[in-house]
């Protein structure tokens, strides 16, 4: 149980960062070393979430949660599955040029779900294989070889196959040969497949494609200052657990003023203000009590604690402005949102510990919660996974805010560099930092 006190220490930040960690230790495969999509019994893997917990292995061993070799021979694992693993237009296949299946089966990893070769979710897992390539450096034979295989993983993704011949990147392809329609034009997450793909070497796609991507780009004013609209968190914070975005900015950032760190920060504030002024009347809402992004939820026309009746949404994106909110928030909102504003995150931790003691399970939050629910306590409905996305954000995001450590591996990495360089990004570590 998160343990509340007058000011949320540095104990009760350890305990839910190694509790997170420990997501990616009891819901790895031993075959394959794929991480589970939820802890539902009988879970896929999602390639995103094996990205996470690859990216989180460093961060167990610098902690003193598990030991060097025992990361090694993880990672090892789920490396070589992965470069062994059938690449083909085979509807069982693992993958195809490259790219994963966004669901793969724990066990086999056969594609399951049905699901779609995804761009973005490939590229969160290549970021995973990047991060562990930076970090296991030495000179012995199995560090050698996570290296290699991560060298090999990213160099057969065909970015550019990936375009389809368009402007911009396509979200993902279904066997036997059918591109998705919709594709990635305006701020959203793929912010780092865009670096990826552009910072690859003989598949890179070219900084045209990053400026098509790049003006669907929706400015709305903020207490008078520019902002980067993207109503969810999530999509603020998956691509800078990775990426040291601050003072950095593309050239539309640039041309007004800003940067992606700063336009974060505005994200929060807008989801703060939105929580204050609670304008669907939800239980709970407030300064402290604030986190609105992708989760699942109860559908259909529910009656509220309060009596009334209330549409809830299932799973959505929901989001502030202009987002759709039903009354469920993400209890792991503050704790990603460490690095931007502690501050009012400890703050929201504090809230939380005091006002829904009963959240944490097995000291992990779950995946969303609905206060103005009935249910068994204030909590009101509780989701009853743990979503392996959540828990690698939560341990990347208080590392990123306890050391920098991330972000530090991720600047050694001439790929990230090269990226962000050829998106039009400027200022930050790339002005001060040679290679």
């Amino acid at each position: 149980m998160l343990r509340p006190t007058e000011n949320t220490d540095i104990f009760q930040i350890d305990s839910l960062q190694r509790a997170a960690f420990g997501y990616f230790l009891d819901h790895a495969d031993p075959v394959t070393g794929l991480i589970a999509d939820t802890s539902l019994r009988a879970a896929p893997s999602s390639v995103a979430a094996t990205g996470f917990g690859l990216s989180c292995y460093p961060i167990g061993v610098e902690r003193g949660w598990i030991s060097r070799r025992e990361a090694i021979g993880r990672v090892l694992t789920v490396l070589r599955f992965l470069a062994e693993s059938p690449q083909s237009r085979d509807q069982r296949a693992s993958g195809h040029r490259g790219f994963y299946y966004h669901f793969l089966d724990m066990r086999t990893g056969e594609r399951t779900w049905r699901s779609e070769l995804s761009t973005v979710d490939t590229a969160l897992l290549i970021a995973g294989v990047l991060t562990v390539s930076a970090y296991f450096s030495c000179t012995d034979a199995d560090e050698g070889e996570i290296r290699m295989l991560a060298e090999k993983l990213y160099a057969r993704v065909d970015w550019r196959w990936a375009l389809n011949r368009g402007d911009t990147l396509t979200m993902g392809w279904r066997p036997p040969g059918r591109f998705l329609k919709h594709r990635w034009r305006g701020y959203s997450e793929a912010l780092l497949l865009h670096v990826l793909a552009l910072g690859a070497g003989d598949h890179a796609i070219g900084p045209e494609h990053y400026a098509a991507f790049a003006e669907g780009y929706d400015w709305i004013a903020a207490n008078g200052e520019p902002h980067l609209h993207a109503a969810p968190l999530f999509i603020h914070l998956f691509p800078q657990a990775w990426l040291d975005l601050r003072g950095l900015g593309d050239r539309s950032m640039r041309e007004k003023g800003t940067d992606c760190f700063d336009n974060t920060r505005r994200a929060i504030a807008f989801q703060r203000d939105h929580a204050r002024r609670n304008p669907g009347r939800f239980a709970g809402y407030g300064w402290h009590l604030w986190g609105l992004s992708a989760c699942h939820a109860p559908r259909g026309r529910l009656r509220l604690k309060d009596g009334r009746w209330q549409r809830l949404l299932g799973y959505a994106n929901r989001g502030a402005p202009f987002g759709p909110d039903d009354g469920t928030l993400v209890p792991w909102a503050a704790v990603a949102c460490l690095p931007f504003e502690p501050d009012a995150s400890l703050s929201a931790l504090d809230h939380v510990a005091a006002a829904y003691p009963g959240l944490l399970r097995e000291g992990r939050f779950p995946g969303g919660f609905n206060p103005s629910l009935p249910g068994d306590g204030p909590e009101g409905w509780v989701d009853d996974r743990v979503v392996g996305l959540d828990q690698g954000l939560v341990v990347m995001m208080i590392e990123n805010w306890r050391s920098g450590f991330v972000w530090e591996l991720t600047r050694s990495l001439p790929a990230i560099r090269r990226g962000l360089q050829r998106a039009g990004f400027s200022g930050g570590w790339l002005a001060t930092e040679t290679r």
